[in-house]
């Protein structure tokens, strides 16, 4: 590639016809395997699930599930974000997270939140660069996975007023 020749990233929605995409991705990116419920809340949450693409070439994603709290107020959970290992680095990790940030204050959604695994020392810098913090720890959250414990990372996002 020519030096300074930026190579385009772009996001796609998850429907019927490219959820294989999804489950190929999360086979090589997750040590755990996701089942069918999982799948139903990606394609549920509508935008807040995407797949991205690095010169058309499917690389990364992130999957939402949106939760309704008491009250009524909805939150977001992202279930996964992960990026395929030679294309990390590049921002597409990035540019899916702020997309369901930017899409969470658009909506008034106070919240984000995930679980991640406490020896994910990566990770858990990722999401504080954004503004997340850890809000909880969970023992034994994962049942065939070393550490089985987690981290609970929030971000609230403080509402605009129009």
């Amino acid at each position: 590639m020519g030096a300074g020749r930026a190579v385009p990233i772009s996001l796609d929605g998850v429907r019927d016809k490219n959820l294989m995409q999804l489950k190929k991705l999360n086979t090589v990116l997750f040590p755990v395997r996701y089942n069918d419920k999982y799948y139903a809340d990606a394609l549920a949450s509508g935008e807040f699930t995407k797949l991205a693409y690095y010169s058309d070439i499917c690389v990364g994603s992130i999957a939402c599930r949106l939760e309704k709290k008491d009250g009524g107020a909805v939150r977001v959970y992202i279930m996964t974000l992960g990026v395929l290992a030679p294309y990390r680095g590049l921002g597409i990790g990035t540019k899916l997270l702020n997309h369901v940030l930017d899409l969470s204050s658009k909506q008034n959604m106070s919240e984000v939140y995930l679980h991640v695994q406490t020896n994910n020392e990566d990770a858990i810098n990722f999401y504080k660069k954004f503004g997340f913090e850890i809000t909880d720890t969970i023992q034994n959250y994962y049942t065939n996975i070393t550490p089985p414990d987690c981290y609970v990372l929030t971000k609230y996002i403080s509402q605009t007023k129009k």
